[in-house]
């Protein structure tokens, strides 16, 4: 449950909010949508506001007009009002009409806003780097173009100055339509400018493939422990706040593994349910370095009833990014527990019990992963022939780190490189 307050300031600056959900029973349960609302409490607390009540609903579907329907939201209006509660959060995606009708039906001064909206709320406070900035903003207008919709006349064409309509009779242009084509503009100069980023952060990327060193990406459900355990292993400096989204842009660090091998580690932004497809678009080229990484470590908090839920959400998301297929250590994180009452992973897949907090379990961690990295990167020598020069091509851009090139008198190139499993794999009619 959310934290206490810094200070009597906090807590007086802090809104009062409602939580709003449905279920139908089968896809959604009344326990599912408890969970749920837990973590949306959460996300809530992140964003400033203080959960005063809860209101869920069973309905086989949302209603179009005011997702809960008349009486519902009849309901909580009045307890709107009862409990001084100045902001409604629901659980799922409004359209631009149900904000309309559902603040229409409650008392004056109360927002609403949805899930998305609060995350990205969320993202918008959190985001340091001007990249991340860009991408929240650029996630922001594009899930914000489509509910712009006129309201009163502050969004009706130009009314005529001093009640005169000379000058402002015609179709002209409304105010919304100038709005939508300045954000229209606004969202392009957004994603040229990403796409600047992008480029230099391939060009990185690249760079970091073409040297050999094994590229180890930590990913996970948001509030794992992410940071913390690369601020264990490297010293990184990395914002470790007990508060979802802590920290949203990623960092990249060495670190020397007790063998001797060089590999790079890179956290990641955390995952939640219910991600904003918009935050996944703007933030493509962040989680990328997911997606292009050589081994993936999946963090989890162990001490989490919902672990094995946010396991599934991780592991989806990687999916959708490309990731899967890659080698995976799932790594138990705030592991304060009985031996007998700590988490299990399927058959055939690696994990390992640790504290980021306190050093637990940290030698374990590092032994499994030598174990992967030697296995998925090893020495190996090919012997390709005069003809196979597109596959010494193939070999070069997959980033395999070259030890030895020797060319013979019979026109045949061996090659001596560090090299992984798929290299060798796609390559291994020509190893030696």
């Amino acid at each position: 449950m959310p934290e206490m307050y810094d200070n009597e300031k906090e807590k007086n600056e802090r809104r009062r909010c409602a939580l709003v959900g449905i279920y139908d029973g089968l896809t959604v349960t009344a326990d599912m949508c408890e969970r749920l609302e837990d973590e949306l409490e959460c996300l809530a607390f992140t964003a400033g506001a203080d959960v005063v009540f809860r209101l869920t609903q069973a309905r086989a579907t949302p209603d179009n007009r005011t997702y809960i329907g008349k009486g519902k939201l009849e309901e909580l209006s009045k307890l709107c009002e009862e409990n001084e509660v100045d902001l409604v959060i629901f659980d799922d995606e409004l359209s631009p009409s149900q904000i309309k009708n559902i603040e229409d039906g409650l008392p004056d001064g109360v927002d609403v806003i949805d899930r998305s909206m609060l995350i990205l709320d969320i993202f918008a406070s959190h985001a340091v780097t001007g990249e991340g900035k860009l991408q929240v903003e650029l996630a922001q207008l594009r899930y914000s173009a489509p509910r712009l919709i006129g309201h009163g006349e502050d969004m009706s064409r130009q009314g005529a100055v001093g009640g005169n309509p000379i000058g402002t009779r015609g179709p002209g242009e409304t105010k919304l339509e100038r709005d939508r084509r300045r954000m229209r503009a606004r969202i392009a100069a957004l994603e040229a400018e990403l796409s600047e980023l992008e480029r230099t952060r391939a060009t990185m990327r690249a760079a970091r493939q073409r040297s050999g060193t094994v590229r180890v990406s930590i990913v996970g459900y948001t509030n794992a422990g992410k940071s913390t355990l690369l601020n264990l292993l490297t010293d990184a400096g990395i914002l470790a706040e007990d508060k979802l989204f802590a920290t949203l842009d990623p960092t990249t660090r060495k670190y020397r593994l007790p063998s001797g091998a060089e590999i790079l580690l890179t956290d990641t932004v955390g995952f939640i349910r219910k991600l904003p497809h918009h935050l996944i678009r703007a933030f493509r080229s962040t989680l990328d370095e997911a997606a292009t990484a050589d081994i993936i470590l999946i963090i989890v908090d162990a001490s989490d009833p919902e672990y094995a839920e946010h396991i599934a959400v991780t592991e989806n998301i990687l999916v959708s990014l490309g990731a899967e297929g890659k080698p995976v250590l799932y790594v138990f994180n705030k592991c304060d527990l009985p031996a007998s009452a700590l988490p299990r992973v399927g058959a055939g897949k690696r994990a390992v019990y640790i504290s980021a907090l306190t050093g637990r379990g940290i030698d374990e961690l590092l032994s499994a992963l030598e174990t992967i990295v030697r296995s998925a990167r090893r020495v190996t020598t090919f012997l390709f022939p005069p003809s196979a020069g597109a596959e010494i091509s193939r070999l070069y851009r997959s980033g395999a780190e070259v030890v030895e090139t020797e060319y013979l008198p019979d026109g045949s190139t061996r090659v001596t490189a560090t090299v992984d499993d798929a290299a060798r794999g796609q390559l291994s009619a020509y190893i030696v």
